[in-house]
């Protein structure tokens, strides 16, 4: 008589059903057929294989308030919440990686007369969520293709320094025409202060004198976007 296989008869986890009606949802109906708990759900699956991962999907969301606010939060934040060890913020973080990625490869190569709303959607995705300033500059060719898209500078939550002799330094290191300078408002208000539109007008100014353009400023927050250009501010 052979050994008895111990495992025999185990029922299955009591979330592994629930794990395969998500998947099955998803499969079916994609992202919008599920809650932001749902699908924050199927991407902790790979981190958390044996685990139920409804509770921790749902205290997630709790604490920072939607799916995409989860993707983006700060990795050490991540970390603080119980449960979630290296392995889970890791994989979160990689969520974000792909997501810019993505969008970068989106824009890179268009033009952005006619690829406006992609350009402003990649803008919002890589930068809304960030607890930090950070001031992005998109390099354009003469075509106004976008040949480059580089984050410059990081700075605080109010405040990012900006050296438009630097800007314009890179612009000639990639012989670009012309530039379009982005930044974030980590309030979530992205209406421009009078620092941002004099900084737009100094980096105009230093632009004039290369031949390099600055077709727009473009602030962005949760709540939205503005464009200096539309607003008639630079």
């Amino acid at each position: 008589m052979g050994k008895q296989d111990t495992n025999l008869g185990t029922p299955p986890p009591q979330h592994s059903g629930h794990r395969e009606r998500l998947r099955e949802r998803f499969r079916n109906g994609g992202g919008d057929a599920l809650a932001d708990y749902e699908l924050l759900e199927l991407v902790l699956f790979r981190a958390l294989p044996r685990r139920d991962t409804k509770p921790l999907a749902k205290s997630l969301i709790a604490e920072f308030g939607s799916f995409a606010d989860v993707i983006n939060a700060d990795f050490e934040r991540l970390r603080n919440i119980k449960g979630v060890g290296e392995s889970v913020a890791t994989e979160l973080k990689l969520i974000r990686a792909a997501a810019e990625r993505f969008s970068r490869e989106d824009v890179i190569g268009r033009s952005v007369m006619s690829s406006w709303d992609a350009v402003v959607d990649h803008c919002r995705r890589t930068m809304a969520f960030e607890q930090k300033e950070q001031f992005r500059i998109l390099f354009l060719d003469r075509k106004n293709a976008i040949i480059a898209d580089e984050v410059q500078q990081t700075g605080t939550v109010d405040h990012t320094p900006v050296y438009p002799r630097e800007v314009m330094k890179r612009a000639l290191e990639l012989s670009a025409s012309g530039i379009i300078l982005v930044h974030n408002h980590p309030s979530g208000d992205p209406t421009p202060s009078k620092a941002d539109i004099a900084m737009t007008g100094q980096v105009v100014e230093a632009g004039q004198a290369l031949g390099i353009t600055v077709h727009d400023h473009l602030i962005v927050g949760r709540q939205g976007h503005v464009s200096l250009k539309a607003q008639g501010k630079m």
